[in-house]
């Protein structure tokens, strides 16, 4: 009885001086920069994607999808870039560790994680601010190839 007093006389002590969180997030106009020029990587390269930016808690901030991309390419776009805001990490590394990690193969049981390569978060320092996730590519690792492209031409954004 006197730990049960204790322990809920110091979580009530701590909630007290809780402050406020501070986090940073993608911008909406850098999102919807981001995304275009993705599909322009990609169209110059000749495939039709759609790309998704989240924010950092995976919710879809900016899209944009090419002329021809098909109907699958949305989901699969917004659901890369969700498992990449989600997991803090590169969606092709995370298929690759499932593939070779056992222990790891039942990430595809969480809702809404898609294990294909196309998905990577976006950074401002080392904190990820968001994803981006694209689809439609002739594989995941060419829809990555075009993420990291944007990225790298919009390096300015995350400063």
């Amino acid at each position: 009885m006197i730990r049960t007093l204790i322990a809920v006389t110091l979580l009530a002590a701590s909630a007290a001086h809780a402050a406020p969180v501070t986090e940073r997030n993608i911008a909406l106009a850098d999102a919807q920069k981001l995304a275009s020029d993705a599909v322009a990587q990609c169209q110059a390269k000749g495939w039709n994607v759609a790309v998704s930016v989240v924010d950092r808690a995976g919710n879809l901030k900016a899209f944009a999808r090419a002329d021809n991309a098909g109907p699958h390419t949305i989901e699969a776009s917004r659901a890369k870039a969700f498992t990449s805001a989600s997991a803090k990490a590169p969606t092709q590394a995370m298929m690759e560790n499932a593939q070779k990690n056992p222990g790891a193969a039942n990430l595809t049981d969480i809702p809404g994680f898609l294990l294909l390569g196309g998905g990577v978060p976006l950074k401002a320092g080392n904190e990820v601010i968001g994803a981006i996730g694209i689809g439609g590519a002739p594989g995941g690792h060419l829809d990555e190839q075009c993420a990291l492209a944007a990225i790298d031409a919009n390096a300015a954004l995350f400063k």
